[in-house]
C-alpha cells in the first residue's frame, strides 16, 4: 500500500469499518453513531446488515431511547472522501430510488457500500413525512 492510497481502499472488502447512523428523528437531528467493524462486504447483505444493527441498539448500552424506533431502511449518506450533503441528519440530495434498499439479499460491496461509508438507519415512514416538510425543530 502506498501513502498516497486513500484510507477507505487500505482496507479490505473482507474487513472493513462502516458507521450507520441510527436515526430517531428527523425534525429533532436526533440520532447516533453505531461503528461496526470487520464487515464483510462481499458476503453481508442488507438484511444482515439490519438485522445486526437492531441486534446492537438492543444489546448495547446506551442505546434505551432508540429502542421503540422501527428501523426498516437503509440509505447511504457519504462514502469516504466522497461528496457530502448540506443536510446533516440524512442525504436528501440524491434520488431516493437509487440510495434506499428494499432487496433483503442485495450484497453491501455490489451496491456501492466501501471501507468507511456511512449508512443511514431510519423509520421509513418518518422519513417520507420529514421529506414533505423538510423542517428542523428546536
Amino acid at each position: 500500500m502506498s501513502d498516497t492510497e486513500l484510507t477507505n481502499h487500505k482496507r479490505p472488502l473482507t474487513d472493513a469499518v462502516i458507521t450507520v447512523r441510527c436515526i430517531k428523528s428527523f425534525e429533532y437531528r436526533t440520532c447516533k453513531n453505531l461503528i461496526l467493524q470487520h464487515v464483510n462486504l462481499e458476503t453481508t447483505t442488507v438484511g444482515d446488515l439490519k438485522k445486526l444493527c437492531i441486534e446492537k441498539i438492543k444489546t448495547t448500552s446506551g442505546w434505551k431511547p432508540y429502542l421503540n424506533v422501527q428501523f426498516d431502511t437503509l440509505k447511504l449518506y457519504t462514502v469516504a472522501h466522497g461528496h457530502k450533503t448540506m443536510n446533516l441528519i440524512i442525504n436528501m440530495e440524491d434520488e431516493d430510488d437509487r440510495l434506499i434498499y428494499s432487496d433483503e439479499s442485495a450484497i453491501l460491496a455490489w451496491i456501492g457500500v466501501e471501507n468507511e461509508t456511512e449508512i443511514s438507519f431510519f423509520n421509513r415512514e418518518q422519513y417520507e413525512v420529514y421529506k414533505k416538510n423538510p423542517d428542523m425543530k428546536w
